[in-house]
Parts: C-alpha cells; structure tokens; sequence
C-alpha cells in the first residue's frame, strides 16, 4: 500500500479516506491481507484465457476453509468452452463454485454480494463503495490467477510463489 508521502498532495486526503474505509495502512504490505470471498469473472476478466490462468492456481489446490470462492465465466461461448476443457470440474474439485455465465458479484445483481464488512478478492473492473452488495463490503481487485491464489490461502498471496511451488 502506498504511503501518504507517495501520493500527491492534493491527492492525500481521498487516499487518507480510502485507507480508513479498506482498513489498510500506508507503507503496509497487501500481501497477507485475509479475504472472505473470491469471485472470479465478469466481462472484464472471465474470459478463457483467464479461467484457464486461474485453473492452473487452483490445479491440486483446494479452497481455504471458510473461503467462499466461485468462478462466473463472462459468457455463454466461454463457459462451453471452459466445459469442454473440463474447468468447471477442476475448480469444482478445489473447492470453488462453478456459476453460470453473467454479473453476478461484479455489481451484485443477485445474491453473490458481499456482507457487512466482508472483503472480497475480485476479478471484476470496479471497486467502489456497495459495488458488489454492501454498502460496507471492500473490495480488492486483482487478476483472475490472484484471486485464485487468494482463495486457495485465505489471504492476498503472491500468484508466481504458487505457480513456482
């Protein structure tokens, strides 16, 4: 996370805001940062290539105990081919939820949302306040491999220690 030093002046008091709000602080490492839930999709990053990215994270892995982890491929030409690949049962066999296409926790159009102050890892493209169902809830936001290493430790994990493994 960045320090306060490291953002532009005019620029502090938002990012002073955003840390309260995220519960982060300045200077501190975002690695370790425990996650409740793990959504990997929507339009911006549930493509082939990305669920296939995040397969091989979650390849012989299974989903930390009391994670909530699903992938929600961004559409119905992806999802079959993910199918035919047989990714929807390696992620079913790690534990995750196999979801059909859509939105789903990307802005909370149905019951995939955050609770409370839940913080979710998230392949979706925006993070604001409510996004994804609270109007408590945080979200990070990182790529379909991370949130994959995220669900598999609990916590913000650094994707190339796994993959390395």
């Amino acid at each position: 996370v960045p320090t306060l030093e490291q953002t532009e002046p005019d620029e502090r008091p938002l990012a002073e805001e955003a840390y309260r709000y995220m519960d982060l602080q300045p200077g501190a490492p975002i690695a370790g940062t425990p996650v409740d839930v793990c959504f990997i999709g929507s339009c911006t990053n549930g493509r082939l290539s990305d669920l296939q990215a995040a397969a091989a994270v979650a390849k012989g892995r299974h989903v930390a105990p009391g994670i909530k982890a699903f992938v929600v491929p961004g559409s119905e030409q992806v999802a079959a081919a993910a199918e035919a690949e047989g990714l929807d049962k390696l992620f079913v066999e790690a534990g995750f939820e196999w979801r059909e296409p859509g939105c789903s926790m990307c802005l909370a159009m149905n019951p995939d949302r955050l609770e409370g102050r839940q913080i979710s890892a998230s392949s979706s493209n925006r993070n604001f306040k409510g996004r994804q169902g609270s109007a408590t809830g945080r979200t990070l936001l990182m790529s379909p491999a991370m949130v994959a290493a995220a669900a598999v430790t609990g916590r913000v994990s650094d994707v190339r220690q796994l993959l390395n493994a």
